[in-house]
């Protein structure tokens, strides 16, 4: 794993004067990392998420979202690996595992108009632009998935979707999720944009680059998706990205104060261990609050 730059700070307004207690319980959310291959190596797809939004305002992100109960619906048709087989990917249940496979096609479609469907088990959609009105219903939340893909008699291509990384949110914030990372290659005659209520910029950038933004303050990032442009910034190519040996682990960083910025800890850190969750540094002498 890619060790955060000593200077990666977070917005003080991670840490609430108050600290919920006990935390917050971790709402199960989708994110896909959607890759295509440019002229000069891969490239990732990202949004710039507005400034009104509640959670992670005017930061720089992948598609995605929480998981709508709806997502849970079994008569989604359902082309690629099981749900048993992401369950154990992921360390979940099968019900949950295929919630978030759904979450993660519907959050796509809405936030980018990329399609990760097609009318049978071997085809994808090849123009997306018919279901416009479809698309604006999903974001609206007026019909789910299962209606949408019922209706329009498409399979869900559950093996156009690999396993990338699991990441909860910290114990300090009000709002928490438990994030599955999914990765997913834009199909053949779709195109990715922004037309969506929750961002006002995307685009395509390689990963280096997307960092090199990040590190010159062009744009804001947070830890999990910094983590992942660094480790795709490794893949010369989308086939090299889906064929990288992943392990999927359950990551929970910790946040300790430092003056008048905020740190992240990662496992695996030499404090981590012995850093309460809510903290001001161990050389501080601060107890949790």
């Amino acid at each position: 794993m890619p060790r955060l730059p000593k200077d990666f700070f977070l917005p003080a307004e991670l840490m609430p004067e108050i600290v919920p207690s006990p935390p917050a319980r971790p709402k199960d959310a989708a994110t896909v990392v959607l890759l295509r291959d440019g002229r000069a190596g891969v490239e990732v797809f990202l949004l710039r998420r507005v400034t009104t939004m509640a959670f992670a305002a005017g930061m720089s992100v992948f598609p995605g979202g929480r998981v709508d109960p709806r997502d849970s619906d079994v008569s989604v048709a359902w082309a690629g690996p099981a749900p048993a087989w992401w369950a154990r990917r992921f360390g979940c249940s099968p019900e949950l595992a295929r919630a978030v496979v759904c979450a993660a096609v519907r959050e796509t479609f809405e936030e980018t108009g990329v399609l990760l469907a097609g009318t049978d088990a071997d085809r994808v959609v090849a123009d997306t632009a018919r279901y416009a009105e479809q698309r604006a219903g999903l974001e609206s939340r007026d019909r789910s998935l299962a209606e949408f893909l019922a209706e329009e008699r498409l399979v869900l291509r559950a093996d156009l979707l690999r396993p990338w990384a699991n990441w909860v949110t910290p114990v300090v914030e009000p709002r928490r999720y438990d994030t599955r990372f999914l990765l997913a290659a834009l199909p053949a005659g779709q195109r990715a944009d922004w037309a969506t209520s929750e961002a006002d910029l995307g685009g395509w950038q390689r990963p280096s680059d997307a960092l090199a933004a990040w590190e010159a303050g062009e744009i804001a990032l947070l830890p999990p998706t910094w983590f992942v442009l660094a480790e795709l910034a490794e893949c010369d190519s989308v086939a090299a990205a889906f064929a990288a040996e992943r392990t999927v682990d359950r990551i929970v960083p910790k946040i300790i104060r430092e003056g008048a910025v905020l740190r992240l800890l990662m496992p695996g850190d030499p404090d981590y261990g012995d850093t309460p969750a809510v903290a001001d540094p161990p050389s501080a002498g601060a107890a949790s609050r």
